[in-house]
């Protein structure tokens, strides 16, 4: 890594910032601190706002109507966002489907998806975890069998984010019951509205409907929605996880955490004279700066080989969840008896606080517990 002072950087920064304080409405600002899920007209209004500007797409190449911007840029604007209070895209569309689209889809699905999602129009929820099948994905059981040129859907999904608000969901489905469990499975691009699909709310412990269980009851879908071939769904899989590497970290959510943290403790001088909270609260500024320095390694090293080295997706994803959690546990700790109420009855200075500090004890189990994490830094570690 190189540790020079780039002035681009600093343009590019100041450029971010400027457009923020000229483009982000207020209001959205305002609901994105106070809610940690976001409504979806928000995410909706952003989006356009961001398309406008050419920027909706941060990770997409120009090709495809992104920026072409380095990963270090993305960060960046991604980190400045988060500060400013902008209210998240649509991750399932934005980071997740399309990039697969973009690798194994062909012309047709690329055309008719891409634009749609670039212009905050379409929205996708991620059908991978099953009841039985979560960090072990590969024994999902939802089977898709073959029928003339369509498929025959039949299961259940689980967890699925804001999949009350999808337009599509992209799943991994058993195509090949007989075949290793890996090399059995498909991915399809499946409408959300097709008759057979039932969505049901799950309420998480915040008391907030974000998450949800989908019903595949003899859903008919065009084999044409397969993205590659009959079996590559576990390798189009695994692109999907590879495009999350550095954004594992959650840097830019938890750079946003520690600044309320910050202020809260301004508000408050009483509580710095607590000798043990402030040693915790310098702890987590040191985790938050060591995070960054191998946050900003993983962007340095993007697609090159020294990107083999080290498993950066895995030691990110335990460090940042982790720290998430810290945070907020410090944060709650800040309010006193103010954050010991429901979290739609707290006072405004509390507002999302509660709600997210129980909504994240769920950060170190998605996106694949940390557990599992820890066995493969030490598969990595070990070469076994």
């Amino acid at each position: 890594m190189n540790f020079e002072p780039d002035p681009g950087v600093a343009a590019f920064r100041e450029e971010v910032r400027a457009f923020l304080r000229q483009q982000l409405p207020p209001e959205l600002a305002e609901r994105a601190r106070r809610h940690h899920h976001p409504l979806k007209e928000d995410m909706v209004a952003w989006t356009r706002i961001l398309h406008a500007k050419g920027w909706s797409a941060p990770h997409w190449p120009a090709a495809y109507g992104g920026p072409g911007w380095t990963p270090l840029q993305r960060h960046l604007f991604e980190e400045e966002c988060a500060l400013a209070g902008a209210p998240a895209t649509c991750a399932s569309a934005f980071m997740l489907v399309a990039p697969v689209i973009m690798a194994f889809g062909n012309d047709e699905q690329k055309e008719r998806h891409l634009p749609p999602i670039l212009r905050g129009e379409t929205f996708w929820g991620q059908g991978f975890s099953e009841p039985g099948a979560g960090s072990d994905l590969a024994s999902l059981r939802t089977r898709a069998v073959a029928d003339g040129s369509d498929y025959i859907v039949n299961g259940q999904k689980t967890w699925t984010t804001e999949g009350h608000y999808a337009d599509w969901l992209f799943c991994l489905v058993r195509t090949d019951a007989a075949a290793k469990p890996q090399r059995g499975i498909s991915f399809l691009l499946i409408d959300a509205r097709s008759p057979g699909i039932t969505i049901r709310p799950i309420i998480s412990i915040d008391g907030a409907h974000s998450l949800n269980e989908v019903f595949f009851d003899d859903v008919r879908v065009p084999q044409a929605n397969r993205v590659g071939d009959e079996g590559q769904g576990w390798t189009c899989a695994k692109h999907l996880l590879d495009n999350e590497r550095a954004f594992s970290a959650e840097l830019p959510r938890n750079k946003r955490m520690l600044a309320r943290l910050q202020a809260l403790l301004a508000e408050a001088p009483a509580l710095q004279q607590d000798a043990v909270l402030m040693r915790r609260v310098a702890e987590a500024e040191a985790d938050l700066l060591a995070l960054e320095m191998l946050t900003l390694r993983a962007l340095s090293e993007h697609g090159k080989p020294e990107a083999t080295a080290w498993p950066a997706g895995s030691i990110l994803h335990v460090l940042g969840s982790e720290l998430q959690q810290k945070t907020g546990a410090l944060m709650l700790q800040a309010l006193g008896e103010r954050g010991l109420v429901a979290p739609d009855q707290a006072d405004e200075a509390a507002a999302g606080i509660t709600g997210d500090y129980l909504y994240r004890r769920a950060v170190t189990i998605y996106g694949g517990s940390n557990e599992i994490q820890r066995n493969l830094i030490a598969r990595h570690a070990l070469g076994v």
